[in-house]
């Protein structure tokens, strides 16, 4: 009988109805085990199996939540001779050797000396070797990025910010500056035409991974653009889930089939495939488990680590016939760190230790010295969920309590906070309470991540735990701890300097050195509320630039352009009125223009000599300039609104 995760449970009715589970034997065998056999999903399948009381209780009969707690945790901590996994994985995660791999000696238990491992390897080194699969680094090649940013010459009214929040949401902005995103675009779009497209006569595709939907979406719009005015035969796709808003793109929401208008009926996979598309476009989607042998490049702008690296750029190996080259270029990550993952199972991937089951002691202690539940509400809780009159109403009631007084506190410390000033006795306790309650709520999915591994090779004995792992499952979707950020106030940030470093190809060997070994479950949940480290904007923005220092020059300078250049062309009443009359190609036509952008250039040659003779002399520069203020720079638009006279607003 062959079925997914999902249909399980469907198939082994059917089981149910031929034999006693307990006398008959059963063996499953499962693919992509890393994924679809691990945490919760496989936990239910092996309690399933094992459970002989279901049929007392289909029977009419009543059983008591304690015995039910009871066999669910046999089920875990027992294997039973009448189940045999056989799971298939080529990137297996540590607690997937853990809870499928053979030990050494059967007779003695799992340790740093008897380590779970597979029964059988197939090696990606021995696939690559054997031509099934392709070395994906022998091309790899890393850009960087260096910038410069400025805010109004102010301190954002002196206010301090949290410097994590400010340093993320401030590299954000940059990653999603017109600018930014049109350099990567062109050079994504000229590797793949001098590189790539030529290959597999001329049917090979590329994928560009982008670090989230708004990102994906400011991508396809920029390369859709850039590939349009230059004509180039190069047909884009976009894959994402949901809907995302993104004011500056346009009005409304942006979907993937919203975004393909040319799909016909076709879904995105199965359009891929054809000769119209050759750059797919994806955010968080297609990353694992897509096969399209004619995928030859990959150019990544997502940071990835372990084994999220391996899976994402695998998407390159399918080998093909006439398939012998692929590329990724990497705007993100650093080499060293995406070879170091790809060793990890280039011959075979293998533990440092085995999990500690310590870890689930000591998060039940930490969890019941928090003073945030008792265990009568646990066992209330659990009862409702799993006695033998369950029902959601009952759930509900014995939940909603414990998620509402916890919800109270938070608000309670909130409000203190917004009454009291910064530094007081009562400001600062109230700020102590919002970080306890935020860390409660993390060691409680802590607790339900390890339980819910842990569990299925370790009888805890007490059937408290089972009731817990119940408990915190229950209450954490409800504990919506909405806490208000530090403001961040990015309006007055310029992007001055740009540039993309290309790094040249890295020489990326899996042969060369050792690997890591995949590093077991050994604590969790261990952190402590702590004080954010407080800065304040201006001195955030100085140290980021003081990051690229020496790595910019006034030749990168996005103020020249954006500024300095368009604000003289701004200022020519004839592009104005050629704007007004043009579509943006007949406009970028105009012989106008390029003579509007010399004259601009030698105005602001005494003040920018540097920028101004190098444009002067190459005409190549004057293109680049051109294409800029007629892409991201928008002057196009720019021209065709009403002019900015003195005292109008800007």
């Amino acid at each position: 009988m062959v079925c997914t995760i999902q249909t399980f449970p469907f198939a082994l009715e059917k089981v149910r109805e031929l034999a006693d589970t307990q006398g008959k034997r059963f063996a499953v065998i499962a693919d992509e085990a890393h994924s679809s056999q691990s945490g919760r999903a496989a936990s239910e399948l092996k309690a399933v199996l094992s459970a002989a009381e279901a049929a007392e209780m289909e029977d009419g009969g009543e059983i008591a939540a304690e015995d039910i707690l009871a066999a669910r945790m046999a089920a875990r901590a027992a294997e039973g001779e009448h189940i045999s996994f056989v799971a298939f994985t080529a990137t297996p995660k540590a607690k997937t050797l853990e809870l499928f791999g053979t030990l050494p000696d059967p007779a003695r238990p799992a340790g740093k000396d008897n380590l779970p491992r597979a029964f059988h390897v197939y090696s990606m080194r021995q696939a690559i070797e054997e031509g099934f699969i392709l070395d994906v680094l022998r091309n790899y090649t890393s850009y960087r990025m260096a910038f410069r940013l400025t805010h109004d010459g102010t301190e954002v009214d002196g206010n301090e910010v949290e410097a994590g929040e400010a340093q993320k949401r401030i590299m954000g902005w940059v990653r999603l500056h017109p600018h930014n995103i049109a350099a990567r675009v062109q050079i994504v779009v000229e590797h793949f035409r001098e590189n790539v497209a030529h290959l597999l006569g001329g049917q090979a595709k590329a994928m560009v991974v982008t670090a989230s939907r708004k990102e994906a979406v400011r991508w396809t719009r920029a390369m859709r653009a850039y590939i349009a005015k230059r004509n180039y035969p190069v047909g884009v796709l976009v894959a994402f889930s949901g809907e995302v808003e993104d004011a500056e793109s346009g009005p409304g929401t942006f979907s993937e089939g919203g975004m393909n208008e040319g799909l016909n009926g076709r879904d995105v996979r199965t359009a891929f495939g054809t000769d119209e598309y050759r750059i797919l476009l994806v955010a968080n989607k297609f990353q694992t488990g897509f096969d399209q042998p004619l995928l030859c490049a990959m150019y990544v702008d997502k940071q990835l680590g372990g084994i999220q690296a391996v899976q994402t750029l695998s998407r390159l190996n399918r080998a093909h016939p006439g398939k012998d080259t692929t590329y990724v270029v990497d705007f993100v990550n650093e080499g060293e760190d995406i070879l170091a993952a790809f060793k990890q199972y280039h011959e075979t991937a293998e533990l440092a230790d085995v999990s500690n089951p310590n870890a689930v002691l000591d998060l039940r202690a930490k969890l019941d010295g928090t003073g945030c539940y008792d265990t009568q509400a646990v066992e209330i809780v659990a009862l409702a969920a799993l006695g033998p009159h369950a029902s959601q109403a009952k759930v509900d009631a014995a939940i909603w309590p414990v998620a509402d007084a916890l919800l109270k506190r938070f608000r309670a410390a909130r409000d203190q906070m917004a009454v009291h000033a910064e530094g007081s006795p009562v400001h600062d306790a109230a700020k102590a309470e919002q970080a306890v309650l935020i860390q409660f709520k993390g060691d409680l999915g802590a607790y339900v991540r390890a339980y819910e591994f842990l569990g299925q090779m370790f009888n805890y004995g007490q059937t408290y735990f089972e009731s817990l792992a119940v408990f915190a499952r229950l209450l954490l979707p409800l504990l919506e701890f909405r806490r208000e950020r530090e403001t961040v106030d990015l309006a007055g940030l310029a992007l001055t300097h740009h540039r993309l470093r290309d790094l040249g190809v890295q020489q990326l060997n899996l042969g060369a050195g050792e690997a890591e070994a995949l590093r077991a479950m050994t604590q969790t949940g261990t952190g402590q509320p702590q004080d954010k480290h407080m800065m304040r904007l201006a001195e955030i923005v100085k140290a980021l630039n003081d990051l690229f220092d020496g790595e910019v020059t006034e030749g990168d300078a996005v103020t020249y352009v954006d500024q300095v250049i368009k604000g003289k062309m701004m200022e020519n009443e004839a592009l104005r009125a050629q704007a007004q009359a043009n579509t943006p190609e007949q406009f970028a036509n105009s012989p106008d223009l390029r003579d509007a952008l010399m004259t601009a250039i030698m105005d602001a040659l005494d003040a920018h000599q540097a920028m101004s003779s190098k444009a002067l002399g190459s005409e190549a520069v004057r293109t680049r300039i051109l294409t800029t203020l007629l892409g991201p720079g928008e002057l196009w638009q720019n021209l065709r609104q009403p002019p900015q006279g003195p005292g109008m607003a800007a």
